[in-house]
């Protein structure tokens, strides 16, 4: 979304020499993800299709395509670093792919690439000291790039954002403390600590005290992570939680 926030005017071009006009149909700050549709004016198009990011490990190759410092359509290679990085503050879902592939100013938007072809996230950032890559690259994961586009086919977003289920509840950490409190072997899922009076889950029957250890048998270790689940889940549906 930060790269066309304040586009007036938007041209996609392909590696082919061809350009088309494009327009915002959503762009959804929160996330920083953007759906933008494309006048082929009735030509065929490539594609590509997502791939569940939760089905990498960490070491999996994978690529990072995008037009770094604008030199030009550019794949670079590397690793999966790490899943699940939540300890940042890039957008309000702080859940991300890490890797080292060279992710440098100009690669926001591009796809993350695994060595199937399919996209497994969207590069959004990097961690640097001088602008340039220093092998700490982030990718929105493909999960919530499918909830967003979601959205934009149903309707449920629009310049503005997209809309999200609610929750309704507070959580905090499991420490090494509060698990030695409850008999937990290791600090894991996440204590529920306020509930909204209209809560959706307080009409379910979670409690203040509760820890919540899964949802829809997605292991939740942190509420970045329970933020992260509940964002990606399409309105109208059910979530189990454990």
């Amino acid at each position: 979304a930060h790269v066309i926030k304040d586009a007036d005017e938007i041209t996609v071009g392909l590696p082919d020499g061809r350009e088309f006009s494009a327009e915002k149909i959503v762009v959804d700050e929160p996330s920083d993800l953007a759906v933008l549709r494309v006048d082929t004016q009735g030509q065929s198009l490539p594609f590509v299709t997502l791939k569940p990011s939760e089905t990498l490990e960490v070491g999996d190759l994978v690529l990072a395509i995008g037009n770094p410092f604008g030199v030009g359509q550019t794949v670079t290679s590397g690793i999966v670093s790490a899943q699940a990085r939540s300890s940042l503050d890039i957008n309000d879902f702080n859940f991300f792919i890490q890797t080292d592939a060279a992710i440098n100013p100009g690669n926001s938007g591009g796809p993350l690439v695994a060595m199937d072809g399919r996209v497994v996230g969207i590069n959004t950032a990097i961690y640097s000291r001088d602008g340039g890559s220093l092998g700490i690259g982030f990718a929105i994961p493909s999960e919530m790039v499918a909830s967003v586009i979601a959205a934009a086919k149903t309707g449920q977003g629009d310049e503005k954002g997209i809309v999200r289920p609610w929750l309704g509840i507070g959580v905090q950490a499991i420490t090494s403390d509060i698990a030695d409190s409850l008999d937990f072997t290791r600090p894991h899922g996440v204590l529920v600590s306020d509930l909204h009076h209209a809560s959706p889950a307080k009409k379910a029957g979670m409690k203040i005290g509760d820890v919540v250890l899964s949802i829809n048998e997605r292991e939740i270790r942190e509420p970045a992570e329970m933020k992260f689940r509940m964002a990606t889940i399409p309105l109208g549906e059910k979530a189990h939680f454990k």
